[in-house]
């Protein structure tokens, strides 16, 4: 039987058509491979981090969060709903710690503690997981680990109990290590209202942001204030590092009232005795004159080199997050230095920052950075991270330092702060009242910033600030009538938390 023709089954290889189809199969398989390649390993982050891939948002909120912790217990939670996004976050006290924790939302994302440490809560860090290589393989959720903070409990409470829901802020700092021990912003909101995915999440976020006293501002760290008189603190320190002044208690040749160079304005004290009086006295019944006239005489280059050392124009400050830049305009001209020295025109400052003044002068002239987070942990309680306490900068001699801590305490034993003294203990402390507003016509803002040392310790515990918005009084707005018993209530507060004799 012979073939048909055409057909030679015979002939290696067979047709050149099937050599070309095998080919191409094989260059198709190729280019399958390498973009398979592309995908999975190439673009995966990309993928894994685009908003419509839903897997992601699923993974995260299928296991409980971690925890933020204040005195060793949660001030945060996780609540199963069973539903697709399975655990929505919870607060405890949500209020009273929403400057610090911020909110975690499924919809509106993360904020504050919630976000710089997100990786660790959500357990996505790789310092949670010893054997990350085998974890990816088998897919393994690492638990979320925890976030234990500096606060004091106690503190935290009395700052906002001070306040009484009156729009303002505290902050409080342990003045040898940077430590903040309250951060408190009023009035304030339960990030509790922005977690799951429920309508009523929308309802809250748009209440919240429409509310005009603005809830869910952190005044402590995000909003700058003139901080008044309570800025004389470091013109004071400006004065006696550049020699301007040398002795305490020798007359300055202060007029009042005092002139402001190029300008026919006259600027006034609210006390008596102010002309040609010593710093001492200048210090501590808070004579305008004075220091606006020892401002001119220390020189712009010299005030904004003592501001930066205290920590003013530093944009680049953390505690974690990010604390908004307190400032001390670097060209300014004679009368406007004249104001900036006594804590008005465009001079501004975090409730923060002025706590890291108080602090500077109860630790005898270092600036320590301050942090909110003592150390993070695994689920388990293991260490995973520790902060380490560190100096920004050097403010000033300990001499200066010294005498600020003596006139300081002159304030509070004898002047306008007497309402923070606290029996058995050293209290330091200044009073301001700082105008705002077009041609100052807001009502001004009562300040108070202190530190106290209890008799029996080596070394301070706290420095408070103190900034009051709306003092609710009838009459005289004053730092030491509205803000100086807050203070005092959160050094009361950190004094008796401390043991006896510690420094």
């Amino acid at each position: 039987m012979s073939l048909p023709q055409g057909l030679d089954f015979a002939r290696p290889g067979g047709t050149p058509t099937i050599r070309r189809a095998a080919a191409l199969c094989a260059v198709l398989l190729i280019a399958l491979l390498a973009n398979a390649t592309r995908v999975q390993i190439l673009e995966s982050a990309r993928y894994e981090d685009n908003p419509a891939n839903r897997r992601q948002m699923i993974a995260r909120y299928g296991s409980p969060r971690g925890d933020i912790l204040v005195d060793g217990r949660p001030v945060t939670g996780s609540r199963d709903t069973g539903g697709m996004f399975r655990h929505t976050r919870t607060y405890t006290d949500g209020p009273l710690y929403a400057p610090v924790t911020g909110f975690a939302s499924q919809v509106y994302g993360t904020t504050l503690l919630e976000h710089t440490e997100d990786a660790l809560l959500s357990g996505t860090d790789p310092l949670l997981d010893p054997f990350p290589l085998w974890s990816g393989v088998l897919r393994k959720r690492v638990p979320g680990g925890h976030v234990v903070t500096t606060l004091n409990g106690a503190a935290q409470r009395a700052a906002y109990q001070g306040l009484a829901g009156r729009a303002g802020a505290v902050a409080a700092v342990e003045p040898t290590t940077g430590r903040i021990l309250a951060l408190v912003s009023t009035p304030s909101y339960d990030p509790g209202e922005l977690s799951g995915t429920s309508p009523s999440v929308a309802r809250a976020w748009k209440r919240l942001n429409g509310d005009a006293a603005r809830p869910m501002l952190n005044r402590a760290i995000r909003q700058t204030y003139p901080p008044g008189s309570t800025f004389k603190v470091v013109t004071a320190a400006a004065a006696l590092e550049a020699g301007v002044v040398t002795d305490l208690d020798a007359p300055t040749d202060s007029p009042d009232p005092y002139r402001l160079p190029g300008t026919t304005t006259e600027l006034t004290n609210e006390t008596e005795g102010c002309e040609d009086a010593s710093l001492r006295y200048a210090f501590t019944w808070s004579c305008n004159t004075v220091f606006a006239k020892l401002g001119r005489e220390v020189g712009l280059r010299n005030m904004t080199g003592t501001a930066a050392n205290f920590g003013f124009n530093e944009r680049r400050l953390r505690v974690p997050f990010a604390v908004a830049a307190s400032t001390f305009d670097p060209k300014l001209d004679a009368s406007q230095l004249a104001l900036s020295s006594i804590g008005q025109f465009e001079t501004r400052a975090t409730p923060l920052q002025m706590a890291m003044v108080a602090a500077t002068v109860a630790d005898g002239g270092d600036v320590k950075a301050p942090y909110l987070v003592e150390r993070t942990t695994t689920k388990d309680g293991e260490t995973v991270s520790t902060a380490t306490p560190r100096t920004l900068h050097r403010a000033m001699s300990a001499t200066t330092a010294e005498q600020l801590r003596e006139m300081m305490t002159d304030v509070v034993q004898e002047g306008t702060g007497r309402n923070a003294a606290i029996p058995g203990a050293r209290v330091g402390g200044k009073t301001g009242t700082a105008q705002h507003g077009v041609d100052n016509s807001g009502k001004p803002y009562a300040w108070f910033i202190s530190w106290a040392q209890a008799d029996d310790a080596l070394e301070p515990a706290v420095a408070v600030a103190v900034v009051v918005e709306d003092a609710g009084r009838q009459g005289e707005v004053s730092g030491g009538g509205d803000a100086a018993p807050i203070a005092k209530a959160v050094m009361e507060a950190v004094l008796n938390s401390r043991p006896h004799g510690r420094g």
